[in-house]
């Protein structure tokens, strides 16, 4: 860390630039510089504001985890992705990565031959809005929660068979809106003109996160439900889940408006929704008394992925208190 006095001459504040990084930056006198100021009050001094993006290459070989080395360098914002080998690449390793580019939003196969394959990211990050991300990412988690809980009260395998599918492309979702912040952080000009501060960039991630959480344990729920096909629950045991689902769905969609809005009505409901909830789980551990080990694990197994939806609400309203 290096310390600069602040200069005046003729109304003018001065302060010196650091002459090692004012070389390394290629500066000379009459060098543009942008200058930003964010929100808590620091200022971002970029030397290459009106460079282009350089485009960031990696290369990996293949090997027993090239699915979760494509993703990791996809979500590290890599723009191309090359699979080389000294050896013919097997089919087994190609449709291995033709699979994990459908799971990624705007990755595209362009070259292949018998020793590469080598994947280009085409999207544009000021075309992808976070916040409009998050709100798909969250229409699609929301609604595998409602078609979760009616497959419960209806019984409906093919329906949960439908939820479990559709995780995928929130999955899809996730991963896309952790690019594009990650992006943004690394590149300072960029998230300026995405209107994003590194503050903003963290709380989206966190959003982005719990959303997926929603997601996840709305698929748990369906799981349960095509695994324990012959198993019936009561009717007031059914009717505790489904009050319990209606209260956990409105808490995350309270608490994902709130964190938009700010609004501190919308936090102070989704606390009181939270007590309901602790109340109806307290309610269902009393009728597990008595009942087969198969019925109470198949009802305890719904309630808990209902409880952990209801802690995703509860985390994303700590993210709408206003600063």
């Amino acid at each position: 860390m290096e310390f600069r006095k602040v200069q005046e001459t003729g109304g003018t504040f001065l302060i010196s630039l650091p002459r090692d990084w004012a070389k390394r930056r290629g500066l000379v006198k009459g060098s543009i510089l942008s200058v930003i100021e964010r929100e808590n009050g620091c200022l971002l001094i970029d030397p290459q504001y009106k460079l282009e993006k350089s485009v960031e290459v990696t290369t990996i070989v293949p090997s027993p985890y090239i699915e979760r080395e494509i993703a990791g360098k996809y979500l590290l914002g890599s723009d191309v992705i090359r699979i080389e080998s000294n050896v013919r690449l097997s089919t087994g390793v190609s449709e291995r990565v033709r699979e994990t580019v459908r799971s990624l939003i705007g990755l595209e196969i362009v070259e292949e031959d018998a020793h590469q394959i080598t994947l280009q990211c085409l999207l544009d990050p000021i075309s992808f809005p976070p916040e409009k991300i998050l709100r798909r990412e969250y229409l699609f988690a929301s609604s595998m929660h409602k078609d979760a809980l009616s497959s419960l009260l209806e019984h409906d395998i093919s329906l949960a068979k439908m939820v479990v599918e559709r995780d995928d492309e929130v999955d899809r979702l996730f991963f896309l809106i952790v690019r594009l912040l990650r992006t943004a952080v690394l590149n300072p000009g960029l998230s300026e003109k995405m209107s994003l501060s590194p503050i903003e960039c963290l709380d989206y991630r966190l959003v982005a996160s719990h959303i997926e959480s929603i997601a996840d344990n709305s698929s748990d729920i369906a799981r349960n439900v095509i695994e324990f096909e012959d198993t019936f629950l009561s009717g007031e045991v059914m009717q505790l889940l489904n009050r319990l689902g209606e209260i956990s769905y409105e808490m995350h969609q309270n608490a994902l408006q709130a964190v938009f809005s700010k609004s501190l009505d919308l936090v102070g409901k989704t606390l009181e929704s939270d007590l309901a909830a602790r109340d109806t789980i307290r309610k269902l551990d009393r009728l597990f008394t008595g009942e087969s080990p198969r019925t109470i694990s198949y009802a305890s197994s719904v309630a808990a992925a209902l409880n952990r939806i209801c802690n995703n609400g509860i985390d994303l309203v700590d993210l709408a208190m206003p600063r």
